[in-house]
């Protein structure tokens, strides 16, 4: 008994290293995304250059989601997240070369070559961190038992969520103090430390045998695929989500434009520091209690609060009812990602949870960029008029209100009434029966593929 207690506390002691220098470079990572969105529209002026990049970024993880995974599973957890940090370096170097020796005059030019090969080369930097967000739920399901996954999966809610609070608030003044110099040069210098840190982490893993059915030596899209078929209710849980964010899409697309008819471009950015600060508190909440026995219907309750506070707080042009849902909102968006990874690690076999992860985020996040790109155009020629000088403004307008942050609030409603009613279904489903009944059925996985030896639990996972 004692030795199991030594071994989980050397387990959680890796989880915290694991989860640190994830939350680190993911944090960097983030601002460099940020920081060459906001230096390219400084440099061009151009919305439609930034929008390609939120596009591009979309479009890399939709694409190389189940590739990542595929090599998560094929090779040694901790040999991925070196490559993913020996790529990233490598790309990076890449982007601080072309913007030294290139002319910056250059990146004035939205047609000019050497910009958007600076934009692809740092995007592709931050791509290649993604190799670790696959990782990350995998190792979860080693180092956590499971009845406490649901808490660590909050844990891993909150780094995201510190991630976001704090690359909003340093990539502005990056780019300010020194355009794309500093954030490069700060993006290599913290995943340098990032390398070398994890190299003295040990984690408890062997090398991968797959199963004689296992075609790991290919990306095997279709053998995850009938995997995720196999597990009733799943493939159905991939899909509700693929729609979530389809809808989300339109949100992404759209709320800097309701903010900033509704304040300052400095109030807005200060706004979303203090709104993300709820991703943190909704992740501490999980870490704290838990998500209960059922995390599937968690994940579907969640999403019923998401859509109607969506569907209120663009009632009326109010900076105090945009504030108060929109913090609501980060506090329960935790509980989504918390809840679906914590059902992945159970219902998925751990030799196939890298592929399936990572499937999952390529169909998921596949649905936003396609939604980004059509809403803007419907929202200019057809919401924002309707509401402005069209039927709209004179059937609802002495209530709601007329211009074209009413028009785009118009859009916000109908997109949460459609949410609503598609996630009202859902609970209603044979589909959430079936995925609930599976998670509450299934054998608890493997803790560990090796259990620390004696000496790694004294040293609590880090090799001397």
């Amino acid at each position: 008994m004692d030795n199991k207690a030594g071994v989980e506390r050397a387990n959680r002691r890796i989880f915290y290293h694991l989860l640190t220098n994830t939350l680190f470079v993911s944090v960097i990572d983030f601002t460099a995304w940020f920081a060459i969105t906001f230096y390219v529209y400084l440099q061009t002026q151009s919305v439609f250059a930034t929008g390609m990049i939120a596009g591009i970024y979309l479009i890399l993880i939709a694409g190389t989601g189940v590739w990542f995974g595929s090599l998560v599973d094929r090779h040694k957890k901790k040999t991925m997240i070196q490559l993913s940090n020996g790529a990233s370096i490598v790309l990076y170097l890449v982007a601080l070369a072309i913007y030294l020796i290139i002319p910056h005059e250059q990146f004035k030019d939205v047609g000019s070559v050497w910009l958007w090969a600076l934009i692809i080369f740092t995007m592709l930097g931050v791509i290649a961190g993604n190799i670790r967000t696959i990782v990350l739920p995998t190792m979860v399901t080693v180092l956590i038992p499971e009845n406490k996954r649901d808490k660590a999966n909050g844990l891993v809610g909150t780094a995201s969520g510190v991630s976001f609070l704090v690359t909003s608030v340093i990539s502005g003044l990056l780019v300010a103090a020194s355009g794309m110099l500093y954030a490069l040069l700060l993006a290599l210098a913290i995943i340098i430390v990032g390398a070398i840190h994890i190299a003295f982490v040990k984690l408890p893993e062997h090398t991968p045998v797959p199963a004689s059915n296992d075609n790991t030596n290919k990306v095997d899209l279709r053998g995850t695929f009938k995997m995720v078929k196999g597990v009733p209710g799943l493939l159905a849980l991939i899909l509700f989500s693929t729609f979530n964010n389809f809808l989300g899409g339109i949100f992404m697309a759209l709320m800097d434009a309701y903010g900033l008819s509704l304040m300052p471009v400095q109030a807005w950015g200060l706004l979303w520091g203090v709104l993300s600060t709820g991703f943190v508190i909704g992740g501490l909440i999980i870490a704290k209690i838990g998500l209960g026995s059922n995390p599937v219907r968690i994940l579907l309750l969640a999403n019923v609060v998401l859509w109607a506070i969506t569907m209120i707080f663009p009632l009326q042009s109010s900076i105090i009812l945009l504030t108060v849902g929109m913090f609501i909102y980060m506090v329960i968006v935790p509980y989504v990602e918390a809840a679906e990874q914590t059902i992945l690690q159970k219902v998925v076999p751990y030799e196939r949870q890298g592929r399936v992860f990572g499937f999952a985020q390529s169909v998921e996040q596949s649905a936003s960029p396609l939604t980004a790109f059509l809403i803007g155009p419907i929202a200019q020629f057809v919401f924002i008029p309707f509401m402005t000088t069209g039927v709209g403004a004179g059937l609802i307008g002495g209530w709601f209100g007329t211009g074209a942050d009413r028009g785009i609030a118009l859009v916000f409603i109908i997109t949460a009434i459609i949410g609503l009613v598609g996630t009202l279904l859902a609970l209603g489903s044979k589909y959430y029966r079936q995925l609930s009944q599976e998670y509450l059925k299934s054998p608890i996985l493997a803790e560990s593929p090796r259990a620390p030896t004696r000496t790694e639990a004294t040293e609590g996972g880090l090799v001397k």
